[in-house]
């Protein structure tokens, strides 16, 4: 099994307008209402593939009733999600049709108290004893601890799970890598805010010497960069591919993850990663990839060895 964690689950609804225009009145052409917040988008996908997957996190109130029975829908997403008294946000994207740009509109989330933050941690050390792999997903929600994601690196650890993907930002995102989680995903932005550094192959090597055991970094349409104690690879799509890319960052997890708990070595992990993520951004459908996108374009991706330093 493996274990997705979203800690700020929320509902994701998708307006599709023919067009954006700022201090206009829109008419919306269709609307879309799917489980998200990072750690689903992951479970979403690694199901898909064939995985067994379980999701937790925290869910609440009228919004979080639904995520949960979107969830049983059809995903093959087992539910381990914890209730909380505030409601599960919502986010909202809005795609323009004649463009395929999308602008996003993300709620904070619901007041966790110290209550519901213990319950949650007794859930997850039972589930992430048996998992095989461990993803730890997204931003916090507010009553959080800040050093929450270090706090559950070293808990999975000390219940014997498998490894610990940890794909954040921010505070919570420096203070998880100093827990020495097997893998984080960054992308450029964040790598930058977390080693200063903006040129991405040298950042990616620091934050590993910040205790990452390898570091995979997301450059958008060219690709991931990573860094690993096997070596440091460089994997692109074969060509630029228009769509849209809300949620490419989280499939590209899934193919990490997928590829980790198969055993499968890195260039292979990364190829994966790249074509689902690339299939994600021609998804009609946001969270989602494409089947036939993924299959033509996984054998035409090479990861390409980079020389050491």
């Amino acid at each position: 099994m493996i274990l997705t964690v979203t800690l700020n689950t929320a509902l994701d609804v998708t307006h599709r307008v023919p067009r954006l225009l700022p201090h206009t009145s829109h008419r919306v052409t269709g609307v879309t209402e799917r489980p998200g917040g990072k750690g689903l988008n992951v479970a979403r996908v690694l199901a898909a593939l064939g995985h067994e997957v379980t999701a937790t996190g925290f869910a609440g109130g009228p919004t979080g009733a639904l995520v949960r029975e979107l969830l049983a829908d059809g995903t093959g997403v087992v539910d381990a999600l914890v209730p909380c008294a505030g409601a599960t946000r919502r986010t909202l994207a809005v795609v323009d049709e004649t463009t395929g740009d999308t602008t996003q509109f993300n709620e904070p989330g619901p007041q966790i108290d110290p209550a519901e933050w213990a319950a949650f941690l007794h859930r997850y050390t039972e589930l992430a004893a048996r998992a095989r792999a461990v993803a730890l997903c997204g931003s916090l929600p507010p009553g959080v601890p800040v050093g929450a994601y270090a706090l559950l690196v070293r808990a999975a650890r000390a219940a014997g799970a498998a490894p610990v993907l940890l794909d954040t930002s921010g505070e919570a995102l420096r203070r998880g890598v100093a827990a020495r989680p097997e893998i984080i995903k960054p992308n450029a932005a964040e790598l930058a805010e977390l080693t200063g550094s903006r040129d991405p192959l040298p950042a990616t090597r620091a934050a590993r010497r910040r205790g990452a055991h390898a570091v995979v970094t997301s450059l958008g349409p060219a690709g991931l960069l990573a860094a690993t104690p096997d070596g440091t690879w460089r994997a692109t799509p074969p060509r630029p591919l228009s769509g849209n890319p809300t949620g490419a960052g989280d499939s590209a997890v899934a193919g990490l993850l997928s590829g980790l708990a198969e055993d499968l070595p890195w260039p292979a992990r990364l190829t994966r990663a790249v074509a689902l993520s690339a299939a994600t951004v021609r998804s009609a459908t946001a969270g989602d990839f494409d089947p036939g996108t993924y299959e033509e374009i996984a054998p035409q991706i090479t990861a390409v060895p980079l020389p050491a330093p």
